[in-house]
């Protein structure tokens, strides 16, 4: 019964957004909430057929045809085809025309997926609110799960997906690929809520670890339909696409059995997925097409060296450069912090506390952890008060105890 269960989950994640998807392009997002409330009521009546026969030998089939037939049924009942879609104008004869059934070929998925995305990404709706549309629409979360991430409540994410799906009505917008001028402009907006997907799943302060991988899964699920369309496989897509599968090759040795984090001179390089490794080589030998240099180029560059163990002077100085280009380019607190870290590992302890008194970041539990790890071979008495600040910061349980063993290593 588990086992039926997990396949329902893992189904649900992978064909929800495609059928939501493909009922919305071919009905208009008007009716994107009732896309949604179509599909929701397939795996309803999956579940329950399923619980009792068991799974069908297709099941992916099964929900097509299911949903089709839900989708059809709403149509026609409600008339809101010939409402929404045929002119007033047309003959009688073609008012009564019935709806087409949806197209759940592969190629229709696709190209569904990609102009949701688009749609999703429309400068219309507020930037913090694409992200959690991206998660409901596009990685078919719960309204719980998003709520995990954010670490907020229901009540506020329903009413944030909803003022954007207002949004979608009042501007009437179109579900299909912009022109080429518009998907340039609009691209920065889906890097940027691919990329903040990852890393909400890969910096993630929720407590809930498989909801963390599938975010950074979901997120490359995304940019992988980027890089294999034609209009969107850019170098700035590939180098996106590069930095996700560097740092998604670490996700199972980030922490061990119970839970803790690892750090990254601790981890098991015998648990890195070497395959994403390779993907993230491909991608970034892509990525140097053409003379535009992104920040994705340079962190891409980072993570490259970081997929690679050896601990090399070569290896931080390389670090230390592209952290110094970056730094110049796109300013942040993250930025700043690592390029200390860099500096640490290059020229020794002394410089970096230097460089890290000399920056105005916010004092928070990521400056003090980096704090207490420089204090550490100069000064306990300092190292220890700065792991103590950032056990009494961090809201993650992980977090704390890897501190704290910090704390109890300078004791000892």
């Amino acid at each position: 019964m588990q086992k039926q269960d997990n396949d329902i989950r893992q189904l649900f994640q992978q064909e929800f957004t495609r059928t939501v998807a493909v009922i919305s392009k071919q009905f208009g997002l008007t009716y994107i909430e009732t896309a949604e409330d179509l599909v929701s009521e397939t795996f309803l009546q999956a579940a329950e057929t399923w619980g009792m026969k068991g799974l069908p030998p297709n099941p992916v089939a099964w929900l097509y045809a299911v949903a089709k037939q839900k989708t059809l049924y709403h149509f026609r009942r409600d008339k809101i085809l010939q409402q929404k879609v045929l002119p007033a104008v047309k003959q009688a004869q073609e008012m009564q025309a019935d709806p087409e059934e949806p197209d759940f070929s592969t190629k229709n998925i696709q190209d569904s997926q990609l102009q949701m995305v688009f749609a999703v990404c429309h400068p219309i709706i507020p930037a913090e609110a694409q992200i959690g549309l991206a998660l409901r629409i596009l990685c078919g979360f719960g309204i719980d799960e998003i709520a995990d991430a954010f670490l907020t409540n229901k009540e506020t994410i329903n009413k944030r997906l909803f003022r954007a799906k207002e949004k979608l009505r009042e501007g009437n917008i179109d579900m299909e690929m912009p022109a080429h001028n518009e998907i340039l402009k609009r691209l920065d907006s889906v890097w940027k809520v691919v990329y903040l997907l990852f890393n909400e799943g890969y910096y993630s302060r929720s407590q809930n670890d498989v909801l963390r991988k599938d975010l950074c899964l979901e997120a490359l699920r995304l940019g992988k339909l980027l890089a294999d369309h034609e209009a969107t496989s850019l170098p700035t897509t590939h180098a996106l696409m590069a930095l996700m599968c560097y740092h998604a090759s670490r996700l199972e040795a980030r922490t061990d059995s119970a839970g803790e984090l690892i750090l990254y001179d601790q981890q098991d390089e015998a648990l890195w997925n070497r395959e994403l490794i390779a993907q993230g080589d491909q991608y970034l030998h892509l990525s140097g097409a053409g003379n535009e240099l992104s920040s994705f180029h340079l962190e891409a560059g980072i993570a490259f060296w970081h997929s690679r163990k050896e601990d090399s002077p070569e290896k931080w100085q390389r670090i230390l450069q592209l952290y110094d280009l970056l730094s110049r380019t796109n300013a942040s607190p993250a930025v700043a912090l690592n390029r200390v870290y860099a500096i640490y590992r290059v020229q020794g302890a002394p410089s970096a506390l230097s460089a890290l008194e000399a920056l105005t970041v916010p004092h928070d539990q990521y400056y003090h952890l980096l704090a207490g790890e420089l204090y550490s071979t100069t000064d306990r008495q300092q190292a220890r008060f700065h792991y103590e600040q950032a056990v009494l910061q961090t809201r993650v349980e992980a977090e704390r105890v890897m501190l704290r063993k910090k704390i109890g290593q300078l004791n000892a």
